[in-house]
Order: C-alpha cells, then structure tokens, then sequence
C-alpha cells in the first residue's frame, strides 16, 4: 500500500501509548497522530454499543486530520469494534488482539494460555476466538485484572500494592500450568515484572504491543517523512503529558486538547 499521511492511533486514554511506542521503534520516519479519550476512560466498564459508538467517533476524528492508516491501540475497542471500523473505513485498521493471539498460538498451539485483560475485553471472548482460530487445541483462560490499569497510570508497578493485587487476580492460575500469557491491555506491560512474579516460572509472556507493530511495519511502505508526532486528548493535556511519558519512554510534546 501507498502511505501518504500519518498513522493515526487511538487508545481509551494513556496505555495506547505502549503500542505507539513499539511503532516508533519500528517506523520511525512515520509521522504518527495518537488520540487518547482521556474524558471517557475508562472503555472496560461500558457497553457494546457505548464502546462502539465511541471508536466511530475516535477513528472519524483522525480520519479528518488525513492518516493513512488506523491502529486500535485499545483493546476493548479492538475486542468490540474493529469489525466495525473496518467496515466503514476506507484505510486499513490494526487492531491489538489478533497479533497477540496469533503469537500466543504460535507459542503454545496445544497448550495452557492465560488472557490478562479488562472485564469487557474478557467477556468479549475476542482473544479466545482470535487464539483457537490459530490453535483450536488450546485451552484458554481469560483473567479480568481491572486494577492494574491505576496502578501502572500511578506508577505503582512494582511496589506492595501492585505485588497484592497481582497475587489476587493471578494466585490461582499456578495449578493451571500456564505455557504462555498474554498481556491483552496496553497498561498491562508497566506490570510485566510483577505479574512475572506472580507467576509459575516457565509460562511465556506475551506483550501485543510488538506483534501489532510487526503487522503495522510489515503493511506500510518505508517513508521519508519528519517523524512528528502529535498527541491529542479529550480531557486535560497536562496530566497525559506527565504520566504519558512512562508509558511512551520519552517526554511528550504538541499535546492539544480536542472536543469530540
């Protein structure tokens, strides 16, 4: 395909940035517009159509700022509506969840695997579907873990508080002789090392951000563009920008409030 504008990505609020992140690292002549919908975070709580409803909105936005590609950096909305988009959109449009589950398949085709997620994205069954299309041998479980999106937006990634409540969503799953686990929400890799914690050892950890980059640079020609990147919000600037930064490795500049 031909690029001749940015790649546009959009999350529910900051963890998009971690997807953003790895297509940085992989294109980095691509200018990029991201779009975080900092006023309606959280998306894991809302219905379908609420979700879905809100991704149209989102992905119209970045439509008219003219990106030639549309990356769903936000698993929920991937899990809910990215049939959706692709449906109405005349560009092409990545979503988070096939890339994971696709290497999670990969990893273990006839083995035990562990969906980490929100509670919408788990009871969507996207990543069950997306996985057993790949391997149907595989046994899947999906674990809502909705309190590690705060702690890592806190920073709490590692301390008592984070150990806690990894050892309350994840406890059990030692008996389930997990071979691999995917972190199947954008927030979830600030947290890599605590749930690795707590954890059996020997189970493969799955962070989508990369394999959904791998898609993005495998689908898009190499660029002479700046790389410019330019951030959006729907709620106050300066928040995202501070707590923005550990999700992006790097400072954020041109963030701009925008009113869907």
């Amino acid at each position: 395909m031909t690029a001749t504008g940015p790649i546009g990505v959009f999350d529910s609020g900051i963890g998009g940035l971690t997807v953003l992140k790895e297509i940085v690292a992989k294109l980095p002549k691509h200018d990029t517009i991201y779009l975080g919908d900092t006023a309606r975070v959280p998306y894991g709580i809302r219905s379908a159509e609420t979700i879905t409803r809100y991704a149209r909105e989102n992905a119209g936005f970045l439509v008219d700022q003219g990106i030639s590609a549309l990356v769903v950096a936000c698993n929920t909305a991937t899990a809910v509506a990215l049939d959706d988009l692709k449906s109405r959109l005349p560009i092409p449009v990545f979503g988070v969840v096939e890339p994971g589950a696709r290497r999670a398949a990969t990893l273990a085709p006839e083995g035990r695997i562990a969906v980490l997620a929100t509670e919408a994205t788990v009871k969507s069954g996207a990543y069950e579907r997306a996985i057993h299309a790949h391997a149907p041998h595989a046994s899947v479980i999906g674990r809502p873990c909705p309190l590690f999106v705060p702690l890592a937006e806190e920073g709490w990634v590692d301390n008592d508080v984070a150990k806690a409540a990894a050892a309350h969503y994840l406890g059990d799953l030692g008996a389930a002789r997990l071979d691999a686990v995917v972190l199947g929400c954008t927030h979830y890799p600030l947290l890599r090392d605590t749930i690795a914690g707590a954890l059996p050892g020997g189970a493969a950890i799955i962070d989508s951000a990369h394999s959904t980059a791998d898609d993005v640079a495998r689908a898009l020609p190499a660029t002479t563009g700046t790389g410019r990147h330019r951030f959006f919000v729907t709620d106050a600037p300066d928040r995202f920008a501070r707590v923005g930064a550990r999700f992006l490795g790097a400072p954020l500049a041109d963030v701009t409030h925008v009113d869907l």
